[in-house]
């Protein structure tokens, strides 16, 4: 089975939205992404693709941005590391300056804007509350941003979200 294409070769698919393999491939993907030497083959065995359509289909939905990235996820505490929610109140025109500084540090998981006086909210995951400290006052000085609160779970609830296709 083929992925019908437009001019460009971008994938194209019935009224625009994902046909029926796209979406067991979604729900395989979530929760139950195989860990093994060729994983996009054992995916296509269980969605009754083969290995290069199926391959094919997930770079295809990731350059649409239906996949933003493909990832483990960690428990950060079992593992030793320490994490916090911050919120920054940036300036307009610092705001990209400040999303480059604070995307240089590897333990950034998450950053984005919201419409609220602190605007740009990321998490930092690192080896202690000592770090995250320093790593904290590094980006108020490399961004010239004084505002930036670090706001550390008091309690973790970990809840699974799949949504299924």
């Amino acid at each position: 089975m083929s992925t019908p294409k437009t001019e460009n070769g971008k994938r194209k698919t019935e009224n625009g939205s994902l046909d029926p393999l796209d979406r067991a491939i979604l729900n395989e993907i979530q929760s139950h992404f195989p860990l093994v030497p060729r994983p996009y083959a054992e995916m296509g065995r269980r969605v009754g693709a083969g290995e290069e359509e199926t391959l094919a289909r997930v770079q295809a939905m990731h350059e649409a941005g239906v996949i933003r990235r493909i990832g483990a996820n960690f428990t950060s505490r079992k593992l030793g590391y320490t994490s916090t929610l911050c919120a920054a109140r940036v300036p307009t025109e610092k705001l990209e300056h400040f999303a480059e500084v604070v995307n240089r540090y590897p333990g950034v998981t998450h950053n984005y804007l919201r419409r609220h006086r602190f605007n740009v909210w990321f998490t930092l995951i690192a080896e202690s509350t000592e770090r995250l400290a320093e790593i904290l006052e590094e980006i108020r000085k490399a961004s010239e941003v004084e505002e930036i609160l670090s706001l550390p779970a008091q309690e973790v609830f970990k809840i699974k979200v799949d949504f299924p296709m």
